[in-house]
């Protein structure tokens, strides 16, 4: 599994993301995420209407670690994904949030930066 490899499947599920199209979505997730597929999907802003690569880094062992910025309609949040190679495809394997941002707030005051992983 290539940098690019991974690249080009977060920026097909980038795009994705930005069509709704749920499908293709989660065509890369492992079994596990696809069996807990509720709450990964409440880690996403639905719909977006951006979706874009913020960082690949190759990590200790075998994987790839890739940040995602995804805007919805009232925030930004920032995903980390955790990708590896599994039978032969790239697919994501863990999908934490960073932080969030709420940005429809008048006030300018960015909402709390927690993690939570599935």
């Amino acid at each position: 599994m290539e940098e690019q490899d991974v690249r080009e499947h977060a920026e097909a599920l980038c795009a994705a993301l930005v069509a709704g199209d749920i499908e293709r979505v989660t065509e890369d997730f492992s079994k596990e995420l696809r069996q807990n597929l509720g709450e990964v999907l409440a880690l996403l802003p639905l719909p977006s209407n951006e979706a874009t690569v913020d960082s690949i880094d190759r990590g200790g062992g075998s994987g790839y670690t890739v940040v995602l910025r995804l805007v919805g309609e009232t925030d930004e949040v920032l995903i980390q994904t955790r990708w590896k190679a599994r039978d032969g495809r790239t697919t994501i394997v863990e999908a934490s949030h960073l932080s969030k941002t709420m940005t429809a707030a008048q006030s300018g005051e960015a909402e709390g930066a927690g993690e939570e992983t599935i």
